[in-house]
């Protein structure tokens, strides 16, 4: 570009993003502002497409087996639930704080300033009246999903009730440029009622016995409560179009009041970022929601955002001398929480929406949103990324491989028919009437090795039904019985304490069983594979362990929140029935999914583990059968050995293809994540 006379390039004007015309100095400062408060959504767009790369690389594979011949109904039906389980796969942060913190402004600075005005309702008290999910899903559109707060008197969870769409009031958003329309959409979220202290009391929301800061506000003889539950925004923000979900958490009250939260959500997200404000500090009810909810979540990463530090912006003091104040305040917080300071993050979500909307580099990085948006890129997706290469990689890998092993023996076969045929040449029909009786005899020997095979696989089915019946509904129903029994439906924290240790010794000790019988099942297809190698050269594929390790691990994680939330000091002095029955049934809700997890992990293991193996005896037994059938040909027609042999070499050429293919997609799918 070349400047104007009497100007410098600084000077000129050009077009920004909008097309509108700007000087050069606020493009470039628009750019730079938008660049700095992009790297979280460049995180997830290249997270994205890594994730998508994979699923394709999956529905690549499953066309080629298809192909190759080694379809198999069960096997492909896995395939096909991993490439769903990538294509829906979340990334989910959820926030966490008291009233008046600021998380309404901060989801309205990283979701909603495009808009260039807040649309999430933000203002003094208390906007979040009920756990309220950003997300988006395409088939839904544009909508807000709400959830009637009479599900409440019910045994249902949210989540179970998330799988009965008829419960849930949806708005739709017709017009997406119209902020209006948006804004009075999610307004519903804030909206409550007035209820007679009976229904409240039905509801969970009030208890005569408790303080009054731990019920919903009273008035009279009524009770002030939210409309809904549960709220989900389905919005087709940038972000969320990603895949990222953001769970807004509505306070204290409600944490306590629907344990799912507590034991199921939070416990959900990949990350959770826990909101101060500047002004307050470390209150008491935070600290308390702090301990009691936060802390006491294991395995996903925590961070603190200290809101509101514009208050702590002074004109008559430099910046070395506010930067000094907000440190002072961080390393409080960080003693007063017991946490990394580094964990910490000073921000202004008011200062960081106004910045992105007018592209204002210095106020962005002055509002602290960007180190707060990169330590969410650095923590969440890697994190992510290693969660889906163990599990889902891990399992496709190790299917591409066994159908690399049966190429590859298949490959083996036909390099030992070449040279077989090409030694026939010049030989007499007395060399190959011996060659052809020979191969019947290996032919009528391995047919009966196939019936002894197929009385294995039947017996190994039926110990498998037994591995499975212990992580059926069946068997988790039993133990869930029996746990009832345990605590005499009292609904106490000694009920409960007695109760949980009964359920989860059970499902350990169903959990020990399969280890064990599967154990025995691996030891069968491992003598199979060493019979297969030693008696006919076939390949010598080592079948994989079954882990149970990952929902041990889930398990004692459950029962860890159990026990915290039946020894936290809120439960124990306020023995509330309704929140403790409300526990124990999303407890019961989380194992199920749980053992339907387990048992399905279970039923892959057991397909992965002896389907390539009698895959290997068929396909053996079609390549003695093609021999058999080609050397009578030969015999009873010299003439034919050439064009055998040049059908052979035609194979062989494929399978040498495919064995190329099959290694390309390898290293699709172990391809690396580019940061």
């Amino acid at each position: 570009m070349t400047a104007k006379p009497g100007t410098s390039a600084a000077q000129e004007n050009v077009a920004n993003d909008d097309g509108k015309v700007v000087a050069m100095d606020d493009f470039v400062q628009s750019r730079n502002a938008k660049a700095a408060l992009d790297g979280f959504a460049r995180g997830l767009t290249q997270f994205k497409r890594w994730r998508d790369d994979i699923a394709q690389a999956i529905a690549d594979y499953q066309t080629w087996v298809e192909q190759q011949g080694f379809s198999d109904g069960e096997q492909d039906l896995r395939v096909y639930e991993l490439i769903e389980m990538l294509q829906s796969d979340k990334l989910t942060v959820a926030l966490v704080a008291e009233f008046s913190r600021g998380k309404t402004e901060l989801l309205n600075a990283i979701f909603f300033s495009d808009y260039k005005q807040r649309l999430l309702p933000s203002a003094a008290g208390r906007t979040t009246m009920c756990p309220t999910e950003l997300r988006w899903d395409e088939k839904d559109g544009p909508c807000v999903k709400l959830l009637p707060i009479e599900t409440r008197k019910t045994a249902l969870t949210i989540s179970e009730y998330k799988r009965t769409p008829v419960h849930w009031t949806t708005i739709h958003i017709l017009k997406l440029s119209s902020a209006e329309e948006v804004r009075e959409a999610l307004s519903e979220i804030t909206k409550t009622k007035k209820v007679n202290l009976r229904e409240a009391q039905e509801l969970g929301l009030y208890d005569p016995k408790q303080p009054a800061n731990k019920n919903a506000p009273i008035s009279g003889n009524t009770v002030e409560v939210p409309v809904w539950r549960h709220a989900v925004v389905n919005f087709p923000n940038a972000l969320l179009k990603q895949g990222l979900v953001v769970l807004d958490t509505p306070g204290l009250n409600a944490l306590g009041a629907e344990p799912e939260l507590t034991l199921n959500t939070l416990p959900g997200a990949q990350a959770i970022l826990f909101l101060l404000a500047a002004d307050a500090g470390v209150t008491k009810t935070d600290l308390e929601v702090w301990t009691n909810h936060v802390n006491t979540v294991r395995g996903n990463t925590q961070l603190v955002a200290l809101n509101k530090i514009d208050i702590l912006w002074d004109e008559l003091h430099d910046d070395a001398a506010v930067a000094k104040t907000i440190a002072s305040q961080v390393e409080e917080t960080a003693r007063t929480l017991r946490i990394d300071r580094k964990l910490i993050f000073p921000v202004s979500a008011q200062k960081g929406l106004i910045a992105k909307i007018k592209g204002d580099t210095a106020l962005a990085a002055k509002s602290g949103l960007s180190a707060l948006e990169d330590k969410l890129t650095q923590d969440l997706i890697p994190a992510r990324h290693m969660l889906i290469r163990n599990r889902i990689v891990h399992e496709v890998s190790g299917r591409v491989e066994s159908s690399r092993a049966l190429i590859e023996a298949k490959l083996a076969g036909v390099n030992k028919q070449l040279t077989e045929l090409k030694q026939l040449s010049g030989k007499n029909l007395d060399v190959i009437q011996k060659m052809v009786v020979r191969m019947r005899t290996e032919k009528q020997k391995y047919d009966k090795e196939i019936e002894g095979f197929l009385l294995t696989k039947a017996a190994l089915s039926r110990q498998a039904q037994i591995l499975l019946g212990h992580l059926s509904m069946t068997s988790l129903d039993e133990l869930i019985a029996k746990t009832r029994i345990g605590m005499n439906e009292t609904w106490t924290t000694r009920g409960l304490k007695t109760g949980m240790a009964a359920f989860f010794t059970g499902t350990l000790e169903r959990m020990e069983k399969v280890s064990a019988e599967s154990d025995e099942i691996r030891k069968v297809v491992e003598a199979i594979y060493l019979r297969l190698h030693t008696e006919y050269g076939l390949a010598k594929i080592t079948p994989p362990r079954l882990s149970l390790l990952p929902f041990v691990v889930e398990f004692k994680k459950l029962e860890e929140r159990a026990d915290a939330f039946r020894d936290s000091p809120v439960t124990m002095m306020t023995e509330q029935h309704f929140v403790i029955k409300k526990f124990f049934i999303t407890m019961v809700s989380q194992a199920r999914h749980l053992f339907t997890e387990c048992n399905t992990a279970s039923k892959n293991w057991f397909q992965a583990a002896v389907s390539p193996v009698f895959a290997q005896i068929q396909q053996h037994k079609a390549t003695i059968d093609r021999s058999f059938e080609a050397l009578k040909k030969i015999h009873e027609n010299l003439d034919t050995l050439g064009e055998r042999i040049a059908e052979m070499e035609t194979v062989r050429k494929d399978l040498e293809g495919q064995m190329k293919t099959s290694e390309t997609l390898l290293e699709r799918i172990h391809r690396p994540l580019t940061q």
